[in-house]
This record gives structure tokens, sequence and C-alpha cells, in this order.
């Protein structure tokens, strides 16, 4: 097990992992970011959290380690963005966003929006309900429908085109 440790410090190991490795945990990443910049940085430092551990980890484990830094990173930085959006909403300026034709603007939205979503075929409005407004996930709607997740996807998905094409992307 000890030599097993100090081959991750070999440089042509490390190599070797890397290439076994990076370009799943690149799609693990930007499946999780939705943006490959935010992917190939946290993967960038995964690598080197690796080197400079790497006496510390066996190549059995390397893999499960390599996920665990990397989801670890998105998750830190996910609880750092809703820091700051917490803190930026106290700076909100009021006078602008509480201003009467903005929210004469926001009520007629808000009733556009109800309007649409009454308006939706029975299924799809109660899986966009559950979904969006329950906040459940789909495989709890499919468990309480009695339905296949593959379903409630459709039918989501089926919903959320009827929306767009009312209201439009916002």
């Amino acid at each position: 097990m000890n030599n097993l440790n100090k081959d991750i410090c070999n440089e042509s190991t490390y190599n070797k992992v890397f290439n076994t490795y990076a370009k799943d945990l690149k799609r693990f990443l930007y499946f999780k970011y939705h943006d490959m910049a935010s992917a190939e940085d946290v993967l960038q430092d995964t690598f080197i959290k690796l080197w400079q551990n790497c006496t510390k980890v066996s190549l059995e484990k390397v893999k499960s380690y390599l996920y665990t830094l990397a989801n670890n990173a998105f998750l830190d930085i996910k609880k750092h963005e809703n820091v700051v959006r917490k803190h930026q909403k106290g700076f909100v300026n009021y006078n602008e966003s509480e201003s009467p034709e903005f929210l004469m603007i926001e009520e007629e939205f808000l009733h556009k929006v109800e309007r649409v979503i009454a308006s939706l075929p029975e299924k799809q409005r109660e899986v966009f309900v559950m979904s969006r407004i329950e906040k459940l996930k789909y495989k709890e709607i499919a468990l309480k429908l009695n339905i296949s997740v593959k379903a409630i996807e459709k039918r989501m998905r089926n919903a959320l085109i009827v929306i767009r094409e009312e209201i439009g992307d916002v």
C-alpha cells in the first residue's frame, strides 16, 4: 500500500492518472457548472491538490478522491455565491425597484404567469406546480403520481414550452 502511495507522486504515474480521469472529471464539472471555464479551473485545482497530497492517496482510491475534491470545490463555490447574493440583496436600491410603475408591471406579470399556468393541461399543470412551487424532485413526483420519471420529464418539458411561448424567456 505504501508503495502505491508513492506511485502517484511519480510524475509518469501522475500523468497517467491525469490522462485517465481528467476528461470525465471535466464533463462532470461542466454538468454541474454549465460553464467550461469554471469547470476547467476546478479541474486544475483538483489535480493540484492531488499532487500536493499524492503521498496520502492510494492508486485504488484516486478516482473517488478526485471526484470528492471536485464536488466539494463546487459546493464551496455555490455556498460562497449564495453568501454574496444574500449580501447584495441588502444593497438593493428600494427607490428604483419599488416604484409604482415597477409594482404595477410586476403585478401584471404575476397575473399573466398565473393565467398561463392555469391554462396548462391538468397533467402538465400538476407536474409544474409540484416541481416549481412545491419544490419536489421528479422522482418524488413520479412516486406520488405513480408514473415514470420519463413521463414527468415529458410533462414538465411540454409545460415549459407552453409557458415560454406565452410569456417568453424571462
